[in-house]
């Protein structure tokens, strides 16, 4: 089944409007906020690392030359660094020191918020009167942000690798808290990365009719010094067929995880 119809199902059990149109037909604004209907994604190289890095080899797959590099980039942090705590810093060089095997994102764990926003992968937004459905393409990646059930994190039972979305409008700005977030998720391919006291407050702000500027403030104090904040833009894609193609991975992880225990183990 073709993942849109499965969206558009999805939408109308939980009473969801589908996506109306492409963005120069449907309605600019639903219940008095704006539009978000579309399928977004991020232009920028935070996936391969949140802070300002240059262009770098991956060595251990030299026999892929260039395509195996990281691109340069530049910070999406507004502060410019990440601020951790000094033993927090060096649970992120640990972390650098055993990717790609130890990056969430091999193994096809779902991504986590904020780290699905910017991942290079489109997702879609579907929303209604209700609550907004977001929906990624790496892992079938899905969530629910709650505009009328918001919950406390203590009213939600465990962490969860998507986090619990709390949802409220400021203005033009959809605002979502995202709590309850697994510790096991990272924010990016360079080890950056976060403990389960992290809240997540993103906001999404129209810029036109095919922008949005998406910011994400961290708050956890068990990892960094201070809060700090993710800002990017978001693209709509506007291609006359354009939809949300699947990327379910967990089989392309099987020999990254298994490959000794496997029949037929790679060399």
């Amino acid at each position: 089944m073709r993942r849109g119809l499965v969206l558009w199902v999805v939408a109308v059990l939980v009473g969801i409007a589908p996506l109306v149109g492409s963005a120069q037909t449907a309605p600019k604004r639903i219940g008095g906020h704006p539009n978000l209907n579309g399928l977004w994604q991020s232009m920028s190289t935070a996936y391969w690392n949140l802070e300002g890095h240059a262009a770098s080899p991956l060595n251990e797959f030299w026999r892929l030359g260039s395509i195996a590099a990281v691109p340069a980039g530049q910070s999406v942090v507004k502060e410019g660094k990440i601020p951790y705590k000094p033993e927090a810093l060096a649970k992120r060089e640990q972390n650098r020191a055993g990717w790609p095997k130890t990056d969430p994102e091999a193994a096809c764990y779902l991504p986590g918020i904020p780290r699905a926003t910017y991942l290079p992968y489109p997702f879609q937004i579907v929303q209604g009167d209700g609550d907004i459905l977001f929906a990624y393409a790496f892992a079938a990646a899905n969530r629910a942000v709650h505009m009328k059930d918001r919950r406390t994190i203590e009213q939600v039972p465990v962490d969860m690798w998507m986090g619990w979305s709390n949802g409220r409008w400021e203005g033009d700005t959809l605002v979502v808290e995202v709590l309850a977030n697994d510790d096991r998720t990272w924010l990016d391919r360079a080890g950056n990365y976060h403990s389960s006291a992290m809240k997540v407050t993103e906001r999404y702000t129209p810029l036109d009719a095919n922008r949005l500027q998406y910011e994400a403030t961290i708050d956890d104090p068990d990892t960094f010094t201070k809060p700090w904040t993710i800002s990017l833009h978001l693209y709509r894609h506007t291609e006359p067929n354009a939809e949300l193609l699947e990327f379910k991975c967990v089989e392309f992880s099987e020999h990254l995880l298994y490959n000794e225990f496997l029949k037929q183990p790679l060399p």
